[in-house]
């Protein structure tokens, strides 16, 4: 729906008064310099069965909910997936090209590249726009001949190896979570709950994040998306305040 946003006041229509309400399928200019808050929760960990990869389901524009079912992890390919922070359209915009580019590769080759190298790809590509203020930050989550790898990933090229990485504005809330109970030789049900506990918790302390839990993991054959779960439903359950 396009157009322009009519602000409609709602006490004596003088937009003095300060109460207005926006019209559905309606839009209005933003005064210039003005920036919304933004902020998610996505973690990502490695351990002895694979990576684990859960995000919250909330998109946040300032102080409003834009959308409180999105999906901030995005397959790349059968064998690798990607969590998404910042501002949505660059993460989709990189992704994208991400995935052309390792289509390519493919074709090139005969075979898909390492998670080290789609993580150094990524990195090299975003590097050259460094200044213009991209917003992207991903974990890239995947299963190669060397096993289960993990990959930080920023726009301004920045690329770290490791075994857990969370972010967006929920993060020290869920690295709290995370330091305390990760270890590699987890279960595969430990490490679900790890994950859902660390998100939920997050989503309780950050006011951006919140709606639900996605939990994906990625094995040896390939990713698979284990679950959606109510992010308060988790908080209830796990801080032993269920009914």
């Amino acid at each position: 729906m396009g157009g322009r946003v009519d602000l409609v006041d709602l006490g004596s229509g003088s937009p003095e008064d300060g109460v207005s309400l926006c019209r559905p399928g309606w839009s209005a200019p933003l005064s210039p310099g003005f920036k919304l808050a933004h902020g998610t929760t996505t973690l990502a960990f490695r351990f002895r069965h694979g990576v684990i990869a859960a995000a919250d389901t909330r998109s946040s524009c300032g102080s409003y909910v834009a959308c409180p079912a999105s999906c901030k992890v995005i397959p790349v390919h059968q064998h690798l997936l990607g969590t998404t922070s910042g501002t949505s359209a660059d993460c989709a915009t990189w992704y994208r090209v991400l995935q052309r580019e390792l289509r390519l590769w493919e074709l090139r080759e005969g075979q898909l590249p390492s998670v080290a190298s789609a993580a150094k790809l990524l990195s090299a590509m975003m590097s050259r726009y460094r200044g213009l203020d991209l917003c992207v930050a991903t974990a890239l989550c995947g299963w190669d001949r060397s096993g289960p790898m993990l990959f930080y990933v920023y726009s301004d090229g920045t690329r770290l190896q490791g075994n857990i990485f969370s972010v967006g504005s929920g993060s020290p809330y869920a690295y709290g979570v995370l330091d305390r109970g990760y270890r590699y030789d987890m279960s595969t049900q430990e490490a679900y709950a790890l994950a859902r506990c660390a998100v939920a918790h997050a989503t309780h302390r950050d006011a951006y994040s919140g709606g639900s839990v996605d939990l994906f993991h990625v094995r040896e054959s390939g990713w698979e998306h284990v679950s959606r779960s109510d992010a308060c439903v988790l908080y209830m359950e796990f801080s032993g305040s269920a009914p």
